[in-house]
């Protein structure tokens, strides 16, 4: 079985908006709603779980049936740190998956996955145990010195820019989490899952990558993805 664990939990302040910005309409359809649908779509993913704010769980649900998203199967409560709210989702599902089975992660703040990322991520986890979305990255990054001034590059071939979705085994995804909050390890500030399996040591799988697929956090943000939807609207 394939699950997805789609990620709600945050409050979006920098958004500006008085309501979480999962939850801003854009064309009369909620943020979140676009992102669950591609999962609802995509033939390989059988189950959706969304790890939600608080206070939200029972708009999200009316949300679901008046939009038809019959594979979200369980809204589980957002944690205080990004890292939390993916432990609460990845626990949740022990009675769900097996340890071969694989869990895809996704930001409910990225709605605009192509199937066929979806597709290549499950792909590379069903073949190497993992896989991230990944992109090339253009731009020359500079090692900071004294804050104004600096003397040393890192070559931009060796970069790649990792976001989500991204796909585990649900065995290897659920040890890891339990031990990097028994340890300590990977789960500060910034962490994401894929972070701290490298911190923990395993080795991660690029998969494909698209530059549509950005992540809503400012205005600017959602102005791009207005445009994208308009776009899509008048081409169909």
């Amino acid at each position: 079985m394939n699950a997805a664990i789609v990620l709600a939990g945050g409050s979006g302040q920098r958004m500006g908006q008085e309501i979480p910005k999962q939850f801003i309409n854009v064309y009369d359809k909620p943020i979140l709603i676009y992102t669950l649908e591609s999962f609802q779509k995509h033939p390989e993913i059988d189950y959706i779980e969304a790890v939600c704010i608080d206070g939200w769980h029972s708009v999200l649900s009316a949300y679901a049936r008046q939009f038809h998203i019959d594979k979200l199967k369980k809204i589980v409560l957002g944690g205080e740190t990004c890292q939390e709210s993916i432990r609460n989702g990845v626990f949740d599902l022990n009675d769900v998956c097996g340890d071969d089975d694989i869990v895809v992660i996704h930001d409910g703040i990225r709605p605009l996955i192509e199937e066929g990322v979806l597709s290549d991520v499950i792909a590379k986890c069903r073949k190497y145990g993992n896989g991230v979305t990944s992109l090339p990255y253009n731009e020359q990054i500079f090692l900071v010195d004294d804050d104004i001034s600096t003397t040393k590059y890192i070559p931009r071939e060796t970069l790649r820019r990792v976001s989500t979705p991204q796909a585990y085994k649900y065995g290897v995804l659920k040890k890891r989490y339990k031990e990097a909050f028994e340890k300590g390890i990977g789960i500060q500030k910034s962490a994401y899952a894929n972070t701290m399996m490298v911190e923990l040591g395993e080795r991660l799988y690029f998969a494909a990558g698209s530059d549509r697929n950005i992540k809503l956090t400012t205005k600017e943000d959602l102005d791009i993805f207005k445009a994208y939807v308009k776009s899509e609207r008048l081409t169909k």
